[in-house]
């Protein structure tokens, strides 16, 4: 068994925090020396993550049910992730020989932790970028019956980031509004939280090297761009049904800058179409691949929409009051802003003015396209980590 890193003190970092026993006994037991009839596992893969690791510990430390050990998985770190993880009570796994990113760091980290769990004992994957809300854990396990394989989050963006940021935050807004409305049924297990069975993920690697997935031998995907979306189908594929309850809510870093915004969502774009092309049309891929041409369709009636009205207002001017048009663009308004409104006056403001969102649709399309256009032309798309 790989052992863990040794502990260095640091300078601790403001917030609740276990007592110095609860979190030495956790910094240095084994997984087989956990107590209890149902156990929680957490494993935070991280890559020099020194900035954001204390906070993502504390928060789970904070959860109405503590997990029962914490483990941040470092991978190829040369900061002090390890150290300040340490300090803040989690133990320290150092992934060796990794070269397939966080789904390799976490094939490692669950490889060794698994077999000190029974079958209906939990582990929570989480992203080190990603504070839980203090209900996450009781809420997820609460949602957990024969029929649910895994429980994922729904996230929402920190604070900052400029005007950038806000758009991030009405999108991720709209999105749990849309779970909460289809009852929390997961379109994906989010890398930013998502708790499994222990034997969900058994049965997931046996269905790999049986060949009825694809992915490597692994746990995850080694061959997907976007590990959480492929684990989700393959989830599915074994029967199981994703949720994503209104209480697993998780605040998750937004990119800052529209550079890394782009690579992003690239990378997520294209790994979605890239794991349909791999899984094929399925049962469980149907409404995926319904999706992905919905999105396409709209996309394309949207950039046909605004030719259209730039001709003719070049040709003809601004066209007349129309009392139907005028009746559907408020509804369209009115749901844009009634779906951010959680998301403060702010982004109702800018929902209400309609350009500014309309112009990072216009930036979606853009990414939607790239990618189809680089999954056609089999261009290969790099893991860039933001």
């Amino acid at each position: 068994m790989h052992h863990p890193a040794e502990t260095t003190a640091v300078a601790p970092v403001a917030g609740p925090r276990p007592s110095r026993r609860h979190a030495a006994r956790r910094a240095h037991a084994a997984p087989d020396e956990l107590d209890g009839p149902l156990r929680l596992v957490v494993l935070i893969p991280a890559h020099n993550e020194e900035d954001r690791i204390a906070h993502a510990v504390q928060g789970l430390w904070r959860q109405t049910r503590r997990p029962d050990l914490i483990v941040v998985v470092c991978d190829n770190c040369t900061d002090a992730t390890a150290e300040i993880a340490a300090a803040h009570g989690a133990q320290v796994f150092h992934t060796q020989g990794n070269t397939h990113k966080k789904a390799g760091a976490l094939n490692q980290a669950i490889a060794w932790v698994l077999p000190h769990l029974e079958e209906r004992d939990l582990l929570l994957v989480q992203d080190a970028d990603t504070v839980l809300d203090p209900w996450f854990n009781e809420t997820a396990m609460g949602t957990f019956n024969r029929k649910v394989g895994a429980v994922g989050g729904v996230f929402y963006g920190e604070e900052g980031g400029g005007f950038l940021g806000l758009l991030q935050r009405m999108e991720f807004h709209r999105y749990a509004w849309e779970l909460e409305r289809s009852g929390g049924k997961a379109q994906v297990l989010t890398g930013t939280g998502t708790m499994f069975r222990a034997r969900v993920l058994r049965e997931v690697r046996v269905a790999r090297r049986a060949g009825v997935i694809g992915g490597g031998n692994g746990y995850y995907s080694l061959a997907s761009l976007t590990e959480d979306d492929e684990m989700t189908k393959a989830v599915k594929t074994l029967g199981y049904r994703a949720m994503s309850p209104a209480g697993c809510a998780v605040t998750t870093e937004v990119m800052p800058t529209l550079g890394k915004l782009w690579h992003q969502r690239l990378r997520w774009q294209r790994g979605a179409l890239e794991n349909l092309r791999d899984y094929g049309w399925t049962r469980v891929t149907a409404r995926y691949f319904l999706q992905q041409f919905m999105m396409g369709f709209g996309a394309l009636c949207f950039l046909v929409y605004l030719t259209y009205m730039a001709t003719y207002t070049t040709l003809y001017g601004w066209p007349g009051f129309s009392p139907f048009w005028t009746a559907i663009g408020l509804l369209f308004v009115v749901e844009k802003t009634v779906s951010v409104r959680r998301a403060g006056p702010r982004a109702v403001l800018v929902a209400a003015l309609m350009v500014p969102e309309m112009l990072y649709d216009l930036f979606q399309h853009a990414v939607y396209f790239t990618s189809l256009w680089g999954l056609v032309r089999r261009s290969e798309e790099k893991w860039v980590a933001t």
